[in-house]
């Protein structure tokens, strides 16, 4: 044992038990509490880090129970408990009903009643034709005059308490009945135990006590210099207690930005630093924004029931705003006036105005197009849910960023230069590809992949140019480049991660990890 190193780490708690005890001597915290002036957290401190030095043992575990009343219990106390005053109720009133005895004295119900069900098993009520409770001429039982005095005793007590292993075998079916271990409000008595455990010095402590002796070290060494001390020049006189530089310093975890959100804060970040003007919206999105201004046919398999949540209270919005409602009807029907021929089929004005969870990012485009300024460039980072089965690409609540560019000078190759500063300069992609497409409110239409070092190829998002039954049923007759990407699969490759559930990790040690790489 490197007695030096141990006397180095020894707190003043624990110097102080080491020189003012032996190993014959038995320690509690109650001694320590009244002996040394501890307070009980600094003597169960001491303890343990002598114990966990070997420099003090376990002799003894002694149980205790006590009982400690509660303010209900206090009330009784004072004002008697609900037997005997139901009983002197029925004495001076008659007869009387279970409710009307409750009005009477100010009692719940379910009290009265359970004190009735003991006092007319013991023969001191009964329930007479009329079913009203009635004196039988009986005295109370023993055990309601035991647990009176018993709650009067806890009451003058300084701490509430009554010890367990000082009543007697009636006392404690007495005070057994108006008991609950976790005193809920609604008892008088809760249930409190408590663990006596006595220690000893261990035979090792003896070659520590020594050297703390030699070292002159007696625990009232200064450890803090405080203004006080500064202030009357008491630190002049005393004696500082040495510091272990070796011992590593205590964890600081600082509150910090988790690292996807700081993800999505830099993609936003980057965006607008490029011009574009940020949009937004609700959740909560009806069939005509979600799907049909985007020229979607109501019979178009994304609109299935597994596809898109809907919801259940309120099934519907109450109304869908004109022009636009109108507008796009006249679209889907015979094309309206953007040139078309449409789907050529009856546009159900009772479906659009279904409510659904928002299943994708453009229908925030399809709200930004009536209101957009040309030229202009928007983009909206987008919480979007679908009915999908969850792998390490696909999540059913899941984000997208989303945008439009509008102008007379825009065409497909400036929309595959956003494409491509999305998947390399966000992503952090070396491998791209494009993949021809089909949108039905996009034309020409391409998906984007890129190839992540695990996973392999993986669509990152898809893009077009609005159709003009889109763009021109808005009121826009510039080209719309339009693109919806899945942010979370940007982040796989920008936090290195394997697999979108990660993303969400509820393993704090994992983030704080990703937090450093990031």
């Amino acid at each position: 044992m490197d007695v030096q190193n141990i006397i180095k780490n020894l707190h003043p708690l624990e110097i102080k038990v080491l020189l003012s005890y032996s190993q014959k001597d038995e320690l509690t915290s109650e001694k320590l509490i009244k002996e040394l002036e501890y307070k009980e957290g600094h003597a169960n401190q001491a303890f343990s880090w002598l114990g966990g030095k070997d420099l003090l043992s376990v002799v003894s575990r002694t149980p205790h129970t006590y009982f400690e009343i509660t303010d209900l219990g206090r009330e009784y106390a004072k004002n008697g408990l609900p037997e005997e005053r139901i009983v002197e109720f029925v004495k001076a009133n008659g007869a009387k009903l279970l409710p009307e005895i409750a009005s009477g004295l100010g009692l719940e119900q379910k009290d009265v009643g359970s004190a009735f069900g003991g006092l007319s098993k013991t023969g001191v009520l009964k329930m007479n034709a009329e079913k009203k409770a009635e004196y039988t001429g009986a005295a109370l039982p023993e055990n309601i005059c035991l647990a009176k005095k018993l709650f009067e005793k806890a009451a003058s007590a300084e701490n509430g308490q009554i010890d367990n292993a000082k009543l007697s075998y009636e006392e404690q079916k007495a005070i057994a009945g108006y008991a609950k271990k976790r005193g809920a409000a609604d008892s008088p008595f809760k249930i409190i135990e408590r663990e006596t455990v006595v220690y000893k010095l261990t035979p090792a402590s003896v070659d520590v006590v020594a050297a703390l002796k030699a070292a002159g070290i007696t625990g009232n060494e200064i450890g803090e210099v405080t203004p006080k001390m500064l202030a009357s020049g008491e630190w002049k006189n005393g004696t500082f207690r040495g510091y272990n530089i070796a011992i590593p310093p205590a964890r600081i975890i600082p509150g910090r930005t988790n690292p996807y959100v700081q993800f999505l804060e830099s993609v936003k970040d980057k965006l607008c630093s490029l011009g574009f003007e940020e949009f937004d919206g609700p959740l909560v999105e009806t069939e005509f924004w979600n799907g049909d201004a985007l020229f979607m046919p109501q019979f178009h398999a994304a609109r299935d029931i597994h596809d898109v949540y809907r919801i259940k209270n309120p099934t519907h919005a109450k109304e869908i705003e004109e022009p636009y409602l109108s507008a796009v009807r006249n679209t889907h029907e015979n094309g309206g006036n953007t040139g078309s021929r449409g789907w050529n089929y009856k546009f159900d004005t009772e479906f659009t105005r279904r409510l659904v969870l928002r299943s994708q990012g453009t229908v925030l485009s399809a709200h930004q197009l009536h209101k957009a300024k040309v030229p202009g460039k928007y983009f909206g980072i987008v919480r979007c849910f679908r009915y999908d089965k969850v792998d390490a690409t696909h999540l059913s609540d899941f984000y997208q960023t989303e945008g439009i560019v509008l102008g007379n000078d825009v065409n497909l190759r400036t929309l595959l230069g956003f494409l491509e500063m999305f998947a390399k300069e966000i992503a952090g992609a070396t491998e791209v590809k494009y993949v021809p497409g089909y949108f039905p409110f996009t034309e020409p239409s391409v998906e984007v992949h890129i190839k992540h070092p695990v996973l392999g190829w993986f669509e990152l998002g898809g893009a077009g140019i609005f159709r003009p039954e889109v763009s021109k049923t808005m009121g826009v007759d510039v080209p719309v480049l339009a693109w919806g990407m899945g942010i979370d699969r940007m982040a796989l490759m920008a936090l290195g991660l394997n697999d979108l559930r990660e993303l969400f990790s509820e393993n704090i040690e994992e983030v704080r990890l990703r937090k450093a790489k990031f």
